[in-house]
């Protein structure tokens, strides 16, 4: 059985990210499929629906860009919100992003401290840049930087060390 063949088995038992997954086949047109950015969205959107929250950043990102859809920046920010109340942070990311570009530097560093502080390194970036630039106490950086290397150490692993060392060689 190929892997499209399991993701579709997957689809019909109501799978989240098989969803997710299926509409990533489509918006890229690998696998076989068709290039159909249509279907691909359509998929992300009913993936979101049974609880996929990459599949809603999907989403907002097709809105972002005009994948498939007409560009509209408040659908890109309204499926970024819903993946960001799901955990995604990448999601969370752009909505510090888009808020910052709008000039609302405080809602802004909300959500860049609430992605930083799980791990995201652009997030923490973002962070480091506007304490440098004053727009963020250096007891939020510090408080964010110390959140962010727990993050970091808790997802460490010594398979993870060995198969980098073994992947840098």
């Amino acid at each position: 059985m190929s892997e499209l063949e399991r993701v579709k088995k997957l689809t019909d038992k109501g799978i989240s990210t098989a969803f997710n997954h299926l509409a990533g086949y489509y918006s890229q047109g690998i696998s076989g499929m068709p290039q159909d950015w249509a279907k691909a969205n359509e998929l992300y959107l009913k993936a979101g629906e049974l609880g996929c929250a990459g599949a809603y950043y999907n989403l907002g990102n097709s809105y972002q860009f005009g994948n498939g859809v007409e560009r509209d920046m408040k659908k890109a920010k309204h499926f970024f919100e819903l993946a960001a109340i799901n955990g995604n942070v990448f999601a969370r990311n752009n909505l510090g992003c888009l808020e910052g570009a709008a000039g609302n530097n405080h809602r802004a560093y909300r959500h860049l401290f609430i992605s930083a502080r799980a791990g995201y390194p652009k997030s923490l970036d973002s962070v480091k840049q506007g304490y440098m630039h004053g727009l963020v106490t250096k007891d939020e950086y510090a408080n964010t930087l110390r959140a962010y290397q727990k993050s970091q150490d808790e997802t460490k692993s010594e398979a993870r060390d060995i198969m980098r060392k073994v992947l840098a060689t």
